[in-house]
């Protein structure tokens, strides 16, 4: 009776057990797949449909450069700021925005967030990178800094939609991530479940930095799903900064547009 040594490598117990894995990531990237907006059929390697990318996500619109709300007009962001960023400069420099939090992407971003479908984080990446290499005057930061969660809330939920985000993002624009550059020093309510007005107190002193040799003259680019009001961004930049960070950019899949 042969033993295992002398048995072909290909009928050795265990000697396929890696093809199942490598056929179906062929086929992912191979074959068309259902468009996430529309439900019709995506390019090959991607999430969406040609149309649908480029209806939402393809069009530039005039944002402010610091903060990335809506500007009147059309076209790129160039270097027009907006009254609050002129009269309260935030402590971060720039703001990267892949779409407004509307109709359908906000769907997206619950899914990702909430479903634990941690796929869509490459479709945000793409969309991410694509709006700043489109931006004029994009400056590709040294590094990528997703926004932490606590430990009760990353416990719950099992992954940071931001980090997810910024390994996809890091891919796309050749920029390491570092997923502990920062870190939450105390848990803190959802900004989304706090009055406005209490916000700015919600997030205040969440943020701290464990290895200042990392920030230090550095430009930082802060990863996020989605930005509101700015003030969790703020709170991170301003950490980094007094950490001696020369240069923050964030960059967010969605910004909500202003009331």
């Amino acid at each position: 009776m042969p033993n295992a040594q002398s048995r072909p490598a290909a009928t050795r117990p265990g000697a396929l057990s890696w093809l199942p894995a490598l056929l179906a990531r062929a086929g992912h990237a191979l074959l068309p797949g259902a468009c996430v907006l529309c439900g019709g059929i995506a390019a090959i390697g991607t999430q969406t449909c040609q149309p649908c990318h480029a209806q939402i996500f393809g069009a530039m619109r005039a944002r402010c450069r610091v903060c990335a709300n809506p500007l009147p007009g059309a076209g790129g962001a160039g270097d027009a700021v907006c009254g609050r960023c002129l009269s309260h400069p935030p402590a971060f420099d720039a703001t990267v925005a892949g779409a407004d939090y509307a109709m359908p992407q906000d769907q997206l971003v619950l899914q990702l967030k909430f479903g634990g479908h941690l796929a869509l984080a490459a479709l945000f990446g793409r969309v991410l990178a694509e709006a700043a290499l489109g931006q004029p005057g994009f400056i590709r930061p040294a590094v990528l800094c997703p926004v932490p969660l606590g430990p009760q809330r990353l416990a719950a939920r099992g992954y940071n939609q931001a980090l997810e985000i910024a390994r996809a993002l890091g891919r796309r624009l050749d920029v390491t991530v570092q997923p502990r550059l920062a870190e939450r020093a105390r848990d803190t309510l959802a900004q989304s479940l706090v009055q406005p007005s209490e916000r700015r107190a919600n997030i205040a002193h969440a943020f701290a930095v464990p290895d200042r040799a990392l920030v230090e003259g550095r430009h930082i680019g802060i990863v996020d799903d989605v930005m509101t009001s700015g003030q969790t961004l703020d709170e991170l930049a301003a950490a980094l900064k007094r950490h001696g960070a020369a240069r923050i950019t964030c960059l967010v899949f969605a910004r909500t547009p202003p009331h």
